[in-house]
């Protein structure tokens, strides 16, 4: 499945909630290390999230990211993929309940 299909639904969910795209693209920039003109062009590619998670870098403190997503807990997830994933969506998530940018970047802890 492409990235861009699922980053329409990231966009509208945060947008609902008074955040912006703008704030939307520094949280996937942070996780996955790329700079915004590159996550633009895997959208662009409809890349997979096998391809975009495999060129990212995470951010090593994503490691910080805990709790649960759709019922499951984050550290209970064994597939890396499948992790990685569910930390975008779990930043996703916090972006849109109006948690603040530094605690979202897991800056400061």
């Amino acid at each position: 499945m492409p990235v861009a299909d699922v980053y329409v639904h990231y966009v509208n969910k945060v947008e609902r909630k008074d955040r912006t795209e703008a704030e939307l693209i520094k949280v996937i920039t942070w996780l996955t290390g790329f700079d915004s003109k590159t996550l633009k062009n895997h959208l662009k590619k409809q890349t997979t999230f096998k391809e975009f998670f495999k060129a990212a870098k995470i951010h090593p403190n994503a490691k910080l990211i805990t709790g649960s997503i759709c019922g499951v807990k984050i550290a209970e997830i064994e597939d890396p993929l499948m992790k990685k994933i569910r930390y975008m969506d779990k930043l996703v998530d916090e972006l849109a309940k109006g948690r603040p940018m530094e605690k979202i970047l897991r800056s400061g802890l």
